[in-house]
């Protein structure tokens, strides 16, 4: 508690897009709710917090502490464990802290690589001197340095112990409200908090919650959104439109096979659900024409298969665009014999 009684708040930007502040604004009026309840202790999105401050508050100074992003430097790391340290309630917000969401897709390549396409082999660049950073650079003035950039992305209970998870990219406001809400009541009124885990969504899989009429049905081949107008009553995946609903977590109210536009898997795994994509892998099989009963001919066979996975763009981003730090597969081994360090 602060010297006014009142609890503390703080929410750490770590590799990530940003859009996790923003979707902490979106609980409209209850943003008045949580001023009114906390102090903000750090969080340098909105107010000048230097880590120094951090460094200076007690062991459990701050009460709650939303962390989003992946950790993908030497500084996201050394943040996680500071902010760990300071406080008493750690909850990984959003997709990238929760499983390493798109920076996690890096794992499927190098650091080198990343670096060179960012930097050198891009052409939208103006780098004629081929410039890239270093952690070290000894200028006139002194030394600057950079954090060190990991060949492996991260999600952040693989770096420190997390209390609770909300699943989203970015989460919901419902789910946010109700996680602040909960955090709120235990700090003001004693009331008990939540079982550690993922809160703020559901104990079951997206299709669940979704619509749409689902029937046993076979599909020849997968289809891009702009490809075809989907029937507004049918399982998408059952007209050939990927989703990943049936291996994805539940909450979000299926907000995006409602408008037409397949899960893209963003509340990470169903309960139950050890790897997503693996599971999205398995149920894909179920559904393709060429499982269909009484067909006999391999090659046949052989070709249908061919042509149904042809047609999925990019497997891996596809499977694993949410979940690849905290997959079994994690990352891929390179060319450079690196694995998973």
């Amino acid at each position: 508690m602060s010297e006014n009684g009142k609890p503390k708040l703080a929410m750490y930007w770590a590799s990530s897009c940003g859009g996790c502040e923003i979707a902490l604004l979106n609980i409209h009026e209850h943003i008045l709710d949580v001023d009114a309840v906390f102090d903000l202790a750090f969080f340098p999105c909105i107010a000048d917090f230097k880590v120094k401050d951090v460094q200076g508050y007690p062991d459990g100074y701050i009460d709650v502490c939303l962390f989003n992003g992946a950790i993908r430097t030497s500084e996201n790391e050394e943040m996680a464990h500071l902010l760990r340290q300071k406080s008493k309630v750690l909850v990984a917000f959003g997709s990238c802290a929760y499983e390493g969401c798109i920076p996690a897709l890096s794992n499927l390549t190098t650091k080198e690589a990343t670096f060179n396409t960012v930097y050198l082999d891009n052409p939208s660049l103006d780098n004629p001197g081929n410039i890239v950073p270093q952690t070290i650079t000894h200028v006139a003035e002194g030394v600057l340095t950079l954090p060190v950039f990991y060949h492996t992305v991260k999600s952040l209970d693989q770096v420190v112990k997390v209390d609770y998870t909300i699943p989203g990219c970015p989460p919901e406001p419902h789910q946010i409200w109700a996680v602040v809400e909960a955090v709120v009541a235990a700090l003001t009124q004693g009331a008990p908090l939540p079982p550690s885990g993922v809160v703020g969504a559901e104990m079951v899989a997206l299709c669940e919650e979704c619509p749409r009429e689902r029937n046993v049905k076979h599909i020849e081949r997968f289809y891009r959104p702009y490809e075809v107008n989907p029937d507004p009553n049918i399982c998408l995946l059952e007209q050939g439109i990927m989703c990943l609903g049936i291996a994805t977590r539940g909450g979000c109210g299926a907000l995006c096979p409602q408008v037409g536009m397949g899960c893209r898997g963003c509340y990470g795994p169903a309960p139950g659900v050890e790897d997503q994509g693996a599971k999205m892998i398995t149920a894909i099989a179920s559904v393709l024409e060429a499982g269909k009963p009484g067909l006999h001919d391999e090659a046949k066979l052989e070709q249908q298969i061919e042509t149904a996975l042809d047609s999925i763009v990019d497997p891996a981003g596809t499977f694993y665009r949410f979940s690849m730090a905290h997959s079994s597969l994690r990352r891929t081994r390179t060319g450079n014999g690196k694995g998973a360090g």
